[in-house]
């Protein structure tokens, strides 16, 4: 099949994004009344990378970062660690089953750091006042898709402690809508910019919910001091749930407390830092005891959904992004190509909706060589397989069409390859060539389940000769784990 030839333009690296890390995850052992120590403690990140010190802020659990223990190994009062947060961390501390860190760069997620966001089970962002950069995003994205926890604590509308434009009402509704791995609200709620002076929302009726009734205790009501809500979407995530309403509402909107779950992860949302704020901290700053406030139950939320999180409480999900339980998924990013040249690295190009080809199913495709000229065009994504996945099947559909008329001879290829994080390549699964030529799809499998607990690249590479066009064509592309 001849198909169609392509204008020949310069080749260049399109990076739109660097892929999609994708850790497996487990769940805990589920606490009980009296539990006894965790074989592995539950390892929660604090976020300190984006101006939560800023102003009157003191949104840190100790000044000794990353390792609080470095200020004091074993707390018992609260004052033993220095910061706003140190009653959370320290109570935490004492139960013997957390560990805990804090993390003062860029986040990452599948690199070498020690807190690198592979190394925990829960990200707590305390009111975060910079933006996350295009990578951080995808790093928490992605960690929280295969695992991990999530626990975003806004501020009111206009908190912007830095000045530098953005305050954590547009730092997390950015982070929810403005990402490389899901931009379709992905948690079911958006953030209400608001303001709300006062007041003690109270929570749903619900002896079930294990963050309302949690080892930590029951939450009844929490605190706003200048606070705000989110609006609820569970057309958009069905698992969305709000847990404690500002007082005259309910349903979908005031929602003060809510919690939802991403991909095998889980995520909660706080709209006020003052309910963490235990009125302590470092000297110069202005804080306010909502901790212990005694018209609220607020330590036991915010111990509580931590348990959640972390996948400590014994209920579904959350298992842990840097753990090792396999949790069936399918893992490639933007699998079909329908959101463009995005999450893929690919040679400029490639990603295309061009008529001159047919997409298997939506509109786009990748299309690979196809000029007549010597050409090499690539296409690839970063994925990390569980290690306690058995299954892990890679496939795609491909159509080839050339205007080579030998019947002997491999003048252009399609290699598909999996590389090592240092671009090694570890095995060539196919080679394909104008001889493979045919109309229509051929759906294509290999199994990966030896490269489970590893980060790979899967790679095509399209490779040209000097004369006559072959094109090597691929859609609905696929990495499902069990």
């Amino acid at each position: 099949m001849l198909g169609s030839q392509r204008s020949r333009r310069k080749v260049t690296t399109l990076l739109a994004g660097f892929g999609l890390l994708v850790t497996g995850a487990a769940l805990e052992a589920s606490a009980t009344a009296t539990p006894a120590h965790a074989a592995t403690p539950h390892r929660i990140l604090f976020d300190d990378g984006h101006a939560e010190e800023a102003g009157n802020a003191d949104w840190i659990i100790s000044t000794s970062k990353p390792d609080p223990l470095s200020q004091d190994s074993s707390p018992s009062s609260e004052t033993d660690w220095t910061g706003a947060l140190s009653s959370w961390g320290v109570a935490l501390q004492k139960t013997g089953d957390y560990s805990l860190k804090t993390a003062t760069s860029a986040l990452t997620y599948g690199g070498s750091s020690s807190t690198d966001l592979s190394n925990f089970d829960t990200l707590v962002l305390p009111e975060p006042n910079t933006l996350f950069t295009t990578a951080e995003k995808t790093a928490i994205m992605n960690f929280v898709k295969n695992g991990g926890g999530l626990f975003m604590i806004s501020d009111h509308t206009g908190a912007d402690r830095n000045n530098d434009g953005e305050d954590a009402v547009e730092v997390l509704n950015d982070l929810m809508t403005n990402n490389s791995v899901d931009s379709t609200d992905p948690f079911g709620f958006s953030i209400d910019s608001l303001s709300i002076s006062s007041g003690y929302p109270a929570a749903i009726s619900d002896s079930t919910d294990p963050v309302l009734h949690g080892s930590f205790g029951t939450v009844t009501k929490s605190l706003i001091a200048s606070g705000t809500t989110a609006t609820l979407k569970p057309s958009d995530n069905s698992s969305v749930k709000g847990l404690l309403y500002r007082s005259g509402y309910s349903g979908n909107t005031g929602a003060f407390f809510a919690t939802s779950t991403f991909g095998s992860g889980r995520v909660a949302f706080w709209g006020d830092s003052s309910p963490v704020d235990d009125g302590t901290g470092q000297s110069g700053n202005t804080l306010y005891d909502g901790w212990n406030d005694t018209g609220a139950t607020n330590a036991a939320l915010a111990l509580n959904a931590t348990e959640w999180l972390a996948g400590a409480s014994g209920s579904g999900g959350g298992d842990g992004g840097g753990s090792g339980s396999c949790t069936a998924a399918q893992l490639l990013g933007n699998n079909g190509f329908e959101s463009g040249a995005t999450i893929w690295s690919a040679s400029s190009g490639v990603i295309t909706n061009s008529s001159s080809q047919s997409a298997r199913t939506g509109s786009y495709y990748a299309w690979l060589d196809g000029y007549g000229t010597a050409t090499t065009d690539t296409l690839s994504q970063s994925v990390t397989i569980p290690s306690a996945c058995t299954t892990a099947a890679l496939g795609f559909s491909l159509h080839i069409d050339t205007a080579e008329t030998s019947t002997s001879t491999a003048y252009d290829t399609l290699k598909v390859q999996v590389l090592n994080s240092s671009g090694t390549v570890l095995s060539t699964l196919a080679t394909y060539s104008n001889l493979n030529a045919a109309g229509g799809y051929t759906q294509r499998s290999f199994s990966l389940a030896s490269y489970a607990g590893q980060t790979v690249t899967l790679k095509f590479t399209g490779t040209e000769g000097s004369t006559l066009q072959t094109s090597f064509v691929i859609d609905d592309t696929a990495l499902n784990v069990s």
